[in-house]
């Protein structure tokens, strides 16, 4: 059984919410996982600055961030589920970010759940072609779930 679980570090009501939970669930049957459980943690700017710096030694806030767990199997736990990680997702650049490129909330916010999930199984787009296919495959799931711009 698959877990992601979802937590809102913000003083914001984030509606989109159950909306999300539906399209990161449809991208894990499109992938055909079993067994995996992660986290999607909804942060402030001033948070998730704090982590790109500690962590990526970058001075300035970000969209989003993922920690993948699985870059071995020490994190197979004893019912064969896999521990992918937490995607945290800045809900204030999310704000701008959809301002900016003229869509929803919604669909900014699922775009940027969606990219760290693909980003939790180890896609990357650090060169064009891996940036095709990582980027082929969240418009998929978001065309599918019918999420537009």
């Amino acid at each position: 059984m698959n877990k992601v679980e979802f937590y809102n570090k913000t003083d914001n009501n984030i509606d989109e919410l159950d909306e999300i939970k539906r399209v990161i669930n449809y991208a894990i049957k499109k992938e055909r996982l079993e067994n995996v459980s992660f986290n999607i943690i909804i942060v402030n700017n001033k948070y998730i600055h704090k982590l790109n710096k500690e962590y990526r030694n970058i001075d300035r806030e970000t969209d989003v961030i993922t920690f993948a767990l699985e870059d071995d199997d020490s994190l197979i736990i004893g019912d064969q589920s896999r521990v992918l990680g937490d995607i945290y997702i800045s809900i204030d650049k999310a704000k701008e970010q959809a301002k900016e490129y003229n869509h929803s909330l919604l669909r900014e916010l699922s775009f940027l759940a969606v990219h760290g999930f693909y980003h939790l199984l180890g896609y990357d787009h650090q060169t064009k072609e891996e940036e095709e296919v990582m980027f082929r495959k969240q418009e998929e799931v978001l065309d599918e779930c019918k999420i537009k711009r």
